[in-house]
């Protein structure tokens, strides 16, 4: 699993990771948007690699309140091996001390929940997409 702050990133994994995002959510799922939307810079971003390239990837916005986990992808070909649910356990060990922020698709909302989020909102269509909202409150080491 790789780790890294927008600025640690080299030119190649930042290429790869928004190739990765695009294939994904704007191709496979025929849904055009935006996908560089200018919040990579202050992500902290974590990806699974095979073959050298990524395969699974997700970011955290740390600098909102709360902090935001999104843009959790995994490629077509390596799903069902648990590799979103490894980067969710990394990226919630790393900010589960602070509420965390989600919008999850509605299909995948039980996943989410299995690591503490609660759904927030109604489903709603997010670029005709079902969506709610989901917060995971903060947990605090004693």
């Amino acid at each position: 699993m790789q780790k890294k702050r927008f600025d640690e990133l080299t030119t190649r994994e930042l290429y790869e990771l928004l190739a990765l995002r695009t294939e994904i959510f704007v191709v496979e799922q025929d849904c055009p948007y935006q996908e560089v939307d200018g919040k990579d810079v202050t992500a902290v971003h974590y990806w699974i690699e095979a073959d050298g390239r990524p395969i699974a990837a997700l970011r955290v916005l740390e600098d909102e309140s709360p902090i935001a986990i999104g843009r959790v992808v995994t490629k077509s070909t390596h799903r069902g091996q648990g590799h979103s649910r490894r980067l969710m356990q990394e990226a919630v060990a790393d900010f589960g001390n602070r509420d965390l922020y989600l919008q999850a698709q509605t299909y995948v909302e039980p996943f989410y929940a299995s690591f503490g989020f609660t759904r927030t909102s109604e489903e709603y269509l997010e670029d005709g997409i079902p969506h709610v909202d989901m917060v995971r409150t903060a947990t605090v080491s004693k």
